[in-house]
């Protein structure tokens, strides 16, 4: 999920402090001392057997990854790493205080990114807390994965364990899919095109067990995941309205506070008819802010383009993987307006 700002601070290029960098090859060097082998795990007598259960599913993903979605054959997601923590990584958003243009922070090989990934907590407390005390919106959202596009062999983390199957397999996917096509400079385009991926591959791959059971409890709480979306990028569109009227600031602080609320509100009717679903209500347990909302843009805003684009190759990934290729070629409007036009 988050993008290869770490191989970016490993080449020591861009615009940062030297802190960054110096956060950014530690906490990657804590991976490389700490991977192991899966097969070496699976036979190691002190490791639980719930752990080993979850890293054998993940090299049977991993064989259908290559073998059934097309998806990278290389040693990513064949080895352990356990960090001790909940997140891999922490990202940070920010956007002006009345305004969904989110920051940006740009380097050498992946161009600008908008979010920045820290592997220290509260590193990236601190890092949106300067951006507060200027008046930004900041969010700081947990990463429970990343990927370095295929640089280096990215390991199972330990912080993906406790995740569904379904989701578990999923972000196998989503990560394995920025290997496959990265365009740089544009965030929203590379997480939308991995969270196409995870959906089509999770999909295949819950069809190919047979469980019709477990197949329509996954497609009904993917249906309601996708309405919050909607929802939310909805409102993100209302805010976009308000912001950019004439109306003095301080009638667009008040605005702003009625919408967040009426969004929370819409949420909270939805859920009261989706019995035991509890999609985003974390996200929606947190102050909501602009930069908050931004983070949930990034990866959706282009899915609907790019699933039609996937329908248009009848579903043929390895036909879809060369046409996001192409479009990665292009500059970022040329990109855009192919995606308009289909």
């Amino acid at each position: 999920m988050l993008l290869m700002w770490v191989v970016t601070a490993l080449c020591m290029s861009g615009c940062s402090t030297a802190g960054y960098y110096v956060q950014s090859i530690s906490g990657q060097m804590q991976i490389w001392r700490e991977t192991r082998p899966i097969e070496t795990v699976l036979v190691d007598p002190g490791v639980r057997e719930d752990v080993k259960k979850k890293l054998r599913l993940a090299l049977e993903v991993r064989r259908f990854a290559v073998e059934e979605l097309g998806l990278p054959d290389n040693d990513s997601y064949t080895e352990f790493v356990d960090l001790g923590r909940p997140f891999v990584v922490w990202s940070v958003f920010a956007a002006p205080e009345l305004s969904l243009e989110s920051e940006e922070w740009c380097f050498l090989v992946v161009g600008c990114v908008t979010y920045r990934g820290y592997f220290d907590k509260q590193d990236a407390l601190d890092f949106a807390a300067e951006y507060a005390r200027e008046g930004f919106d900041v969010y700081v959202g947990g990463v429970p994965a990343y990927s370095t596009l295929g640089w280096f062999d990215d390991p199972v983390p330990n912080t993906i364990l406790g995740y569904p199957d379904e989701d578990f397999a999923g972000l196998i996917f989503h990560e394995l899919a920025h290997q496959v096509a990265f365009a740089k400079g544009d965030t929203v385009f590379n997480e939308s095109f991995a969270s196409t991926v995870e959906r089509a591959g999770v999909e295949r791959w819950l069809s190919a067990s047979g469980e019709s059971a477990r197949i329509a409890a996954y497609n009904r709480r993917n249906q309601r995941n996708e309405a919050v979306v909607a929802m939310i990028l909805d409102y993100r569109a209302r805010f976009e309205t308000l912001y950019a009227s004439d109306a003095p600031a301080e009638d667009k602080r008040a605005g702003k506070v009625r919408l967040i609320r009426d969004m929370k509100g819409e949420y909270g009717r939805s859920v009261s008819n989706w019995p035991g679903y509890t999609g985003y209500k974390r996200w929606f347990s947190k102050p909501i802010n602009n930069a908050q909302m931004l983070s949930v843009a990034t990866y959706n805003d282009l899915v609907p383009e790019l699933e039609k684009l996937l329908q248009q190759h009848g579903g043929n990934l390895p036909l879809f993987y060369e046409a996001a290729r192409e479009l990665a070629d292009m500059e970022k409007p040329e990109r855009r307006a192919a995606l308009a036009d289909q």
